[in-house]
């Protein structure tokens, strides 16, 4: 499993952050970036929120572009600037799960959701449940935040 540290999981998850903010605004939806790193330290694919369509979550868009059964997922990490959904609106997948059945054992975030959409996501818990390792990096949620000033509300709701 990739493990880096600190300092190259602040360099990835600027990287995911730059992608955030090349995402279109919606105003039911959050704007967010993700990075998939391979077990040598390499991208292995990035995407972000709307890029394909206007449904399409980051981590789904980055996950789009490798195999299902891409055998460098299961040493792999993802960046994600927010907390992978546990629920949708939409009748797509969501996206803690997807990250459980593509195998990637370590995720890194930005900021947890706050309760703006979806009441309570629990996409966090999940993860940890299911054995992943999780990582949030407080120091860049202002920077992931950022990226979301086109939606109302947020600044007060804050995050969990």
């Amino acid at each position: 499993m990739y493990a880096p540290d600190r300092d190259q999981d602040l360099r990835w998850m600027n990287r995911a952050i730059s992608l955030a903010a090349l995402c279109p605004p919606a105003a039911g939806a959050y704007s967010v970036g993700a990075v998939i790193v391979g077990e040598d330290g390499s991208e292995l694919a990035s995407g972000y929120s709307r890029e394909a369509d206007p449904h399409e979550h980051a981590e789904e868009a980055a996950l789009a572009k490798l195999p299902a059964d891409d055998p460098r997922l299961a040493g792999a990490t993802i960046y994600s600037t927010l907390e992978p959904c546990s629920q949708r609106h939409s009748p797509r997948t969501p996206c803690a799960r997807r990250i459980l059945e593509a195998g990637i054992p370590r995720v890194v975030i930005a900021w947890r959701e706050p309760s703006l959409f979806v009441d309570d996501c629990v996409g966090y818990e999940q993860l940890v449940e299911a054995g992943v390792v999780v990582v949030e990096l407080p120091e860049l949620a202002a920077a992931a935040k950022a990226t979301n000033s086109h939606l109302p509300g947020l600044s007060e709701e804050g995050s969990r």
